[in-house]
């Protein structure tokens, strides 16, 4: 027993901690907070917010055929304010095949169209503004240069009196990546110098 003291002087003196007092249970709070207010919280979404998240935007399609394509291009452009300004070009540009980062021979001439802005200014320049909100159009002819490239020359009676133009859309479907059937626009070129008195984008 000496041994044993020796090893643990303070096992006999040992107490438990706190006093050999036992800690008394913290019992639950039993009553519930309640918060009231007769100011009413508003709303910050509109009522067809979570539908509106929902629907994709207008855009490609991979069931979509090259004049299919075209058409619903074409559509948007003559309901170009619709639901909003300039929402036909805004799918024009989802449309689109070119590189943001390079410039592009979109419209004819190289071009930075990495901005929607500077896309969205040639629309309305006084050849291309022809597109917007058109009254009539017609088919001229139609070419598949290749099974994956395929152009049609459309005549545009614009809005404006005896305002009509040409233009010419060539479609490309892409094979492999992100875009693999799609079916994109390569050009959309004026029949003419449409940039004759230049353009400012």
């Amino acid at each position: 027993m000496a041994i044993a003291s020796s090893l643990h002087p303070m096992s006999s003196m040992a107490k438990p901690f706190g006093g050999g007092r036992r800690s008394k249970p913290i019992r639950p709070v039993t009553g519930r907070f309640r918060a009231s207010s007769d100011v009413p919280v508003p709303d910050f979404l509109s009522s067809d917010w979570f539908e509106s998240r929902r629907k994709k935007p207008f855009g490609p399609r991979l069931n979509f055929s090259a004049e299919e394509a075209v058409q619903c291009q074409l559509d948007a452009l003559k309901y170009n304010d619709q639901p909003r300004q300039d929402y036909g070009v805004e799918v024009m540009y989802r449309f689109a095949g070119f590189d943001p980062f390079e410039r592009s021979t979109y419209f004819g001439p190289f071009f930075d169209l990495g901005q929607f802005e500077r896309f969205r200014r040639i629309f309305h320049h006084s050849n291309y503004r022809v597109l917007l909100c058109h009254k009539e159009r017609k088919i001229l002819s139609s070419l598949w240069v290749k099974e994956n490239r395929f152009k049609q020359r459309v005549w545009i009676q614009g809005s404006r009196p005896e305002e009509e133009e040409v233009f010419e859309f060539t479609m490309v479907q892409r094979v492999g990546g992100s875009w693999d059937g799609y079916w994109l626009t390569e050009s959309l070129l004026h029949d003419g110098d449409g940039f004759s008195g230049g353009v400012a984008y």
